[in-house]
């Protein structure tokens, strides 16, 4: 098992945004939808109509015409209720099925160490993972 030292050295956000600008898609959760209406004051319902749209069967945050998160304004304007999938960044499955993916992502994250071998980056991710809410 990795140290928390070296996970802490593992990845820290730069705050630049890069995460929140591309196409893939942020899915929500019911939770999700819920804690960003109420952070808006809005409904439900305005919420998927507004912010929203679909990926297949599921939800996902709409990007704005500069390709980012909607609610992506030099800062992450719902921080405080963000999803799942934004929480956790960069701790995804992915990199456990594959710890190139690690590295690839760092490409494009200026806050993920590629310095570590694979072992402790797949200790560290899967230590840091987090269970995916219903």
């Amino acid at each position: 098992m990795e140290s928390d030292e070296t996970c802490e050295e593992l990845f820290c956000c730069t705050l630049c945004g890069d995460c929140c600008k591309g196409f893939g898609g942020t899915y929500l959760t019911e939770r999700d939808i819920d804690a960003i209406a109420r952070f808006l004051k809005i409904g439900k319902d305005e919420l998927v109509r507004g912010y929203t749209q679909r990926s297949g069967s599921k939800r996902v945050i709409a990007q704005g015409d500069n390709g980012y998160c909607i609610f992506w304004d030099k800062v992450c304007t719902i921080h405080p209720v963000k999803p799942w999938m934004c929480r956790q960044w960069p701790f995804i499955p992915g990199v456990l099925a594959d710890v190139n993916n690690w590295r690839a992502m760092a490409a494009s994250c200026p806050g993920m160490n590629t310095a570590l071998d694979d072992r402790q980056i797949l200790a560290c991710v899967k230590k840091k993972m987090t269970p995916k809410p219903k």
